[in-house]
């Protein structure tokens, strides 16, 4: 019964995890898209915002996302004991 409840705790972790890396992913991706007329008002480096973050933003915020994601996984892997060896 305790492996059980175990097994489910984990999924729940994991799963809690993906749901927030999602989101943040598509609000990042999303922002270049819906937001860029509001956002082509402001220049970052010569151009415009809303082309910054549709170009280059949203690449930067999926590789954090990565390395956060993979650090996040591996507390929950051993706070579960399910890390490899």
């Amino acid at each position: 019964m305790t492996t059980d409840n175990n097994a489910k705790a984990y999924w729940s972790a994991t799963l809690g995890l993906l749901t927030k890396v999602l989101i943040i992913w598509a609000v990042s991706y999303g922002a270049g898209i819906l937001f860029a007329p509001m956002l082509n008002g402001i220049h970052l480096g010569g151009y415009p915002l809303g082309f910054w973050f549709a170009q280059q933003g949203s690449i930067y915020i999926f590789i954090a996302l990565i390395f956060y994601y993979a650090v996040r996984m591996g507390q929950i892997d051993r706070k579960f004991g399910m890390q490899e060896d």
